[in-house]
């Protein structure tokens, strides 16, 4: 029997059990399990994504696991990767889906920590500053601006910490200026002073900073719908050089609505954590290591010299289980 079919085998076994999760690797096939590997002295943080629909299309069952996980491994925060408002983002900081799509559902105790959200391209067909204007609203909502960075100490030691530049990616794709319901709120933004502002923050030489993550909501690359698409290569195009120049560790996005794990050249790990309502086919791309059509999320457990990645799904299951070390 060739490796080949044996390759087909073992995607299709698990992809029929555990719903499409398909690996580069069938050998790191885990049993579905619900017991977290736990990291001692970690910065554990949540990232989730394109998610706001009222609590429908699993939104409510991922907030609860999310909850679950998050009080088992005491999450410092959760990060989101965009897309926060469907269909069309909000109009104020007093939308009421702030309440019916945020508030209501993510209503777990261990949840009440800070947030850090990034705009997607839905966000942008209303008005994106209103998302900005709520962090003055909500105590755990913390967006000061369309982009910016914080530092972060693992496991409150300020001598080793994570370098989080949070990134608005939509002004970095061409099509969307021509686009009736993005163009608006595209038009007025100055692509070079982001880019300006970002390679000023990766730049930092604190030698303190053991990881530097960027989040944006764009992917660069994909085994989703849009592995092609216009907006994948305009945001590889413009970003990829930064990334690369600055050795990023680690690029976090959404967008496509399941969790994915790529690896290409270079130092920066690429994962996609769109899945928290919704979800949409995959399909095994080269270099990736994970491509999963699930409901869910990932959580990142930080340490000094690496980083473990956990895929969990809506029944809280981890069905990937990955560490990038330093």
């Amino acid at each position: 029997m060739s490796k080949h079919f044996l390759f087909f085998i073992s995607v299709f076994i698990y992809s029929s059990v555990q719903a499409q999760v398909l690996l580069k690797n069938p050998s790191e096939n885990i049993p579905p399990t619900k017991s977290l590997t736990k990291e001692s002295s970690a910065l554990n943080f949540i990232a989730m994504g394109d998610w706001g629909r009222n609590g429908a299309d699993h939104q409510k069952q991922v907030a609860q696991q999310m909850g679950i996980t998050a009080a088992d491994v005491k999450a410092q925060f959760i990060i989101s990767t965009g897309d926060n408002f469907y269909p069309s983002g909000v109009i104020s900081e007093h939308d009421p889906l702030f309440k019916y799509s945020f508030e209501d559902i993510y209503t777990a105790f261990s949840l009440q920590w800070d947030w850090y959200p990034v705009l997607g391209n839905h966000d942008y067909k209303s008005n994106p500053d209103a998302q900005v204007a709520y962090s003055k609203i909500s105590r755990r909502w913390k967006m000061p601006a369309r982009y910016y960075a914080k530092k972060f100490p693992i496991n409150g030691d300020l001598n080793n910490q994570v370098l989080i530049a949070f990134i608005d990616t939509n002004p970095l794709i061409p099509e969307f200026y021509k686009n009736a319901e993005y163009g608006p709120n595209v038009k007025g933004q100055d692509t070079t002073q982001q880019k300006h502002w970002l390679t000023k923050v990766l730049s930092d030489n604190d030698p303190s900073i053991r990881w530097k993550i960027v989040v944006g909501h764009h992917p660069m690359y994909t085994g989703g719908s849009r592995t092609d698409g216009y907006d994948t290569k305009a945001i590889r195009s413009s970003l990829k050089p930064i990334l690369d120049h600055y050795g990023v560790d680690v690029y976090l996005t959404g967008h496509e609505h399941s969790l994915q794990y790529i690896k290409p050249e270079g130092k920066t790990h690429h994962f996609i954590s769109g899945a928290a309502s919704e979800k949409t086919p995959v399909k095994l791309i080269d270099n990736a290591q994970m491509v999963a059509s699930v409901y869910g999320f990932m959580l990142f457990s930080v340490s000094k010299d690496l980083i473990r990645v956990q895929t969990i799904n809506d029944e809280g299951e981890i069905i990937f289980n990955t560490i990038i070390k330093k």
